[in-house]
């Protein structure tokens, strides 16, 4: 009897399949410097811990609010390019980015509530222009600066990404909702059902989209975001086997 209950009581043991080896970058904001910093720092430690199937999962939120979005796109569209296990979720801010690249009038309006401006003068657009222009002459010069091959790129990101035990997702999961039923507003927008929910989920789930001043680990899930655009500190978690580590900018 005393041993069913102490197993029952055991704390669940999440897992990578075995030879793989996963970084899951936090949300980027535009800081390319940043980026490129902590892809030294991955690929450094990558080959200390030896051979393995690596991939690297960025969790969201590539553009707005930091100075670089157009570099930070540029120079994932490359790795993507050069490294076939490189994957992308679809955040917040890349729905907006997209809707608001169509012209889009709610879309246009919110991504300049949320860093947007940022984010188009990184594409070339002059501040000083940016101050002048109304909705609709904003729409025209956003669609004329960015290039498709930023846009193709951004839209061809996932929703959710599932090795073993983990669940990765840009903002989170809606509790009691089954994987295949969840909607993309909420894998890319929920908080406070998502974050305030404390039993499991079956999965481990790895998001960003909610800044914490370092790695949070939870029983149920680990927050990847550490607000790099305010912070200076950019975060990446490490998974293999039932082990897991993280690697900050410094």
């Amino acid at each position: 009897m005393l041993r069913k209950f102490l197993k029952s009581r055991a704390k669940p043991v999440f897992a990578i399949p075995p030879g793989e080896r996963v970084y899951a970058i936090g949300d980027l904001h535009g800081c390319d410097e940043l980026l490129g910093r902590l892809l030294a720092q991955i690929d450094a430690d990558d080959q200390a811990r030896g051979p393995a199937r690596t991939t690297l999962i960025f969790l969201g939120d590539l553009v707005d609010r930091g100075p670089a979005s157009a570099q930070v796109v540029e120079r994932l569209r490359r790795l993507a390019a050069d490294r076939p296990d490189v994957r992308f979720l679809k955040g917040n801010h890349e729905e907006i980015f997209l809707g608001a690249v169509e012209g889009e009038p709610k879309a246009l309006r919110l991504f300049c509530r949320i860093g947007g401006r940022e984010t188009v003068i990184s594409y070339g657009l002059d501040p000083e222009r940016y101050d002048r222009l109304d909705y609709e002459e904003f729409a025209a010069e956003l669609k004329q600066l960015v290039p498709v091959e930023h846009t193709a790129f951004i839209d061809s990101f996932e929703d959710m990404i599932e090795i073993g035990d983990y669940l990765f997702v840009h903002a989170g999961i809606r509790p009691g909702v089954e994987l295949g039923d969840q909607h993309s507003r909420d894998l890319r927008w929920i908080r406070d059902p998502f974050l305030d929910f404390d039993r499991s989920f079956d999965k481990m789930i790895v998001h960003g989209h909610t800044i914490t001043p370092e790695v949070e680990f939870r029983s149920n899930r680990i927050g990847v975001d550490t607000g790099a655009y305010t912070s200076g500190q950019l975060s990446a978690l490490g998974l293999e086997d039932a082990m897991s580590w993280t690697i900050v900018t410094v």
